[in-house]
C-alpha cells in the first residue's frame, strides 16, 4: 500500500499548478491533503475509485484537511472530539480492520510565538488522541505537523532556535509524541541524510537554494513500522511551498 501526504497550500491554486497529473503520478492508495483553504462547494474534484473524505474550517480560505483513498474505511472521524481544538478542520482520522490513519495539520505557533500556547495544549491534545487510537490497533499519522524536529531537519538551526517551528518546546513535544510509540518513518530509514527538506519559504529563492525544512511526516505505530518498505520525500515535485511525502507498507 502506497500512503502519500501533502500539504498543498490552497488547493484550487495547487489544481491550476498540476495537482490531479501529480495525483494520478504518485498513484497512492491514500492521498491525504492539508492547507486545502477551502469551504464546502468550492471545488469539483473527484477522481474514479477513490472516496474522499473532507474537514473544513468554519473560517473561510483557511486551513482544512482531505483524504481520497481507494479502501472504504469502517468509520470517518472529523477532529479529535475536542470543542477547542475542531473548529479549523486539521484532522481526519479513517478506521480499517487492521489500522488508522490520521491526517493532521498541526497549528503554527507564528510570528512572535503568538500561538505558541495554544499550539502547546494542542500538541497534547493531539497525542493524547492518538495514543487511544494506538491501544486499539496501529496507527499512520500524516501531515504538515509544524516542526523540524532535530537540527539535521532543517537548513538554518541556529538562527532558528526562537522561530516558529524549531523552538525548544514545539521540538519536545514532538519527541514526547514518538516517546509514546511513534516512528518517524523517514529519519528512521534515512538517519543521516542532510539537506532533504518538505518545506521552504517563498521568499528569497529558498526552494532554488534548497534553505528548507522538514516538516511534513508519516509516522507510524512502533509495531507497524517492520513493515514499512519505503519512504520518499518528493522533493523534484511543485505546485506548493510543500513537497509530498511518502511512505509504503
Amino acid at each position: 500500500m502506497r500512503f502519500v501526504s501533502w500539504n498543498v497550500n490552497g488547493l484550487r491554486a495547487c489544481d491550476g499548478k498540476g495537482f490531479r497529473d501529480i495525483f494520478a503520478q504518485l498513484d497512492a492508495d491514500f492521498f491525504c491533503i492539508q492547507e486545502t483553504k477551502l469551504s464546502a462547494g468550492q471545488i469539483d474534484m473527484a477522481f474514479p475509485g477513490y472516496e474522499s473524505y473532507w474537514n473544513y474550517a468554519e473560517r473561510p480560505g483557511y486551513s482544512g484537511t482531505a483524504i481520497f483513498t481507494r479502501h472504504k474505511p469502517l468509520n470517518v472521524c472529523m477532529g479529535m472530539g475536542i470543542d477547542e481544538h475542531d473548529h479549523e478542520g486539521r484532522v481526519i482520522t479513517l478506521e480499517y480492520n487492521d489500522f488508522y490513519v490520521v491526517t493532521v495539520y498541526t497549528p503554527n505557533s507564528q510570528d512572535g510565538l503568538r500561538r505558541l500556547d495554544y499550539r502547546m495544549t494542542w500538541d497534547d491534545a493531539f497525542r493524547d488522541y492518538v495514543c487511544r487510537l494506538d491501544a486499539q490497533k496501529p496507527v499512520l499519522i500524516c501531515g504538515d505537523m509544524n516542526v523540524a524536529h532535530q537540527e539535521i531537519d532543517l537548513k538554518n538551526p541556529k538562527t532558528n532556535r526562537k522561530n516558529a517551528g524549531f523552538t525548544e518546546e514545539e521540538r519536545h513535544k514532538f519527541g514526547l509524541l514518538l516517546e509514546s510509540g511513534f516512528a518517524d518513518t523517514w529519519r528512521r530509514q534515512n538517519p543521516d541524510v542532510i539537506d532533504v527538506y518538505s518545506w521552504w519559504s517563498y521568499r528569497f529563492r529558498a526552494r532554488e537554494k534548497n534553505t528548507g525544512w522538514r516538516i511534513d511526516y508519516w509516522l507510524v505505530s512502533e509495531r507497524l513500522f517492520p513493515q514499512v518498505t519505503q519512504t520518499r520525500i518528493h522533493t523534484d515535485i511543485f505546485g506548493s511551498d510543500h513537497c509530498p511525502v511518502e511512505v509504503d507498507l
